[in-house]
């Protein structure tokens, strides 16, 4: 959370250097930039008041300026990987871009006073969200995204994992 302490937007741990390693500077940006659309929001949003709801949105947001194409279910390309051709289905934030905005915005939320336990960065909401955008993605552009199971064995033979141990 924000205080008038002074640690706002952007206060981050640095190199022994006193450079931000490329994380940091992301991170800072990335808060900045989380912050800023708080306050354009009409009527602004403080951050204190901020949950998962605005974060969504955020991410909605974001996609107009995305770099991905994700085919609608009509193209005729849905579902390849590889079209042959250009199609109008619109540009969006990757699955893994967002995914890690999200990790460095959970982080940034706590390092700025924020508490776990109210981090809007870190719902179910969220994560349901992002997997969504995943698997949609993947269908989208024709990529199998291979389910992990849950308590199988380290010699199952069914996978090809390699378990370390």
């Amino acid at each position: 959370m924000s205080s008038s302490s002074g640690k706002d937007l952007g206060e981050g741990s640095s190199s022994p250097t006193g450079t931000l390693s490329r994380y940091e500077s992301q991170k800072r940006r990335d808060w900045n930039t989380f912050g800023q659309y708080l306050k354009n929001q009409r009527p602004p949003v403080p951050l204190s008041q901020c949950n998962c709801n605005h974060v969504l949105d955020f991410l909605r947001y974001l996609d107009q300026f995305g770099k991905t194409k994700v085919h609608l279910q009509g193209c005729v390309f849905y579902g390849q990987p590889e079209p042959p051709a250009p199609c109008t289905c619109p540009l969006r934030q990757a699955w893994g871009s967002l995914d890690a905005l999200i990790g460095r915005l959970r982080a940034a939320y706590e390092e700025n006073g924020g508490s776990p336990e109210t981090n809007p960065f870190a719902t179910s909401s969220i994560r349901l969200y992002l997997k969504e955008i995943r698997e949609c993605q993947a269908k989208a552009r024709g990529i199998p995204y291979k389910k992990k199971k849950k308590g199988t064995k380290a010699n199952d033979e069914s996978t090809s994992t390699i378990h370390f141990s």
